[in-house]
């Protein structure tokens, strides 16, 4: 393999000599002092990752990416991808290469010139993926540090994304929407039942981690058994009316039909979430 481009001290693009393929290779002093043409045989110690990406419209996007980056975002960047591979193992997607220091590069931008970051979903978000907000929380303080701004709250909600992105293979875009959707379904469900759910409750946390991976299946078109579902609409009538109605919405947002399994489900936890706000004092807290 020749060296096509030192990004940093840590990271080299390079074309492999018999299938002319473009690999990226990240390792602790790979591209210190490394010039273009120069060869770095397959079993260098020092390449600690390598990676390709199979769409040719990636790499050159990745490719213009590095041309415009500040050497330090891809050091950030290196890092925050070392924080999550340390704690969730193996990256599924790898295009957090491209796309985390894309979205660094621009926070810092913003923040740099004052602009306000506004994340609507924090609270779902922090919820719904709590490892992945445990290391956005340190990506954050990486960032802060590094370029000596302050970093809100509401980013690392966004970087959230990145990091669930990154270990589930989902795209960005999609978990911003599916978030979208959780918050939606559940004000649904306080217009419908003239409740208010405490966020704070056992009863929100139970809901939203439900709704959360209800969601996921439905989208990767994953299927579930509910052995009960055929007596459910008889047994508590109120919720599955409600949880077919709740189930339009997620079709709606998704483009695939929801399972009757599914919609048992979804009435089951209805069902007893209605029982809650049923009982004296109880006000979903």
């Amino acid at each position: 393999m020749r060296i096509e481009r030192a990004i940093n001290n840590n990271v080299v693009l390079v074309l492999d000599d018999q299938t002319k393929e473009e690999y990226v290779l990240m390792g602790k002093g790979i591209g210190f002092a490394g010039k273009c043409g120069e060869s770095i045989p397959a079993t260098d110690p020092r390449i600690e990752k390598r990676f390709r990406l199979d769409d040719p419209g990636e790499m050159v996007q990745y490719h213009s990416l590095l041309g415009d980056m500040e050497p330090e975002v891809i050091r950030i960047s290196e890092e925050i991808i070392g924080l999550i591979t340390a704690s969730f193992g193996e990256l599924v997607n790898r295009k957090i290469y491209f796309a985390l220091p894309s979205h660094i590069q621009f926070v810092v931008y913003r923040l740099r010139n004052g602009m306000e970051i506004v994340n609507p979903f924090l609270y779902e978000t922090k919820m719904c993926y709590k490892d992945e907000y445990e290391i956005a929380k340190r990506a954050a303080e990486l960032v802060a540090n590094a370029f000596h701004i302050r970093v809100p709250e509401e980013e690392v909600g966004f970087l959230t994304y990145h990091v669930h992105s990154a270990v589930s293979n989902v795209p960005v875009g999609q978990i911003v929407k599916f978030t979208n959707l959780i918050n939606e379904l559940i004000e649904q469900i306080e217009e419908r039942r003239g409740i208010r759910i405490s966020r704070e409750s056992i009863d929100y946390i139970r809901l939203i981690t439900h709704l959360r991976y209800s969601v996921e299946r439905i989208s990767q078109d994953k299927r579930v058994h509910n052995p009960l579902v055929a007596a459910l609409p008889q047994q508590m009538p109120e919720a599955y009316a409600l949880a077919e109605e709740l189930s339009q919405l997620v079709h709606g947002y998704i483009g695939k039909p929801v399972s009757e399994d599914e919609i048992g489900f979804l009435a089951i936890h209805l069902y007893r979430l209605f029982e809650v706000f049923q009982a004296p004092g109880q006000a979903g807290s």
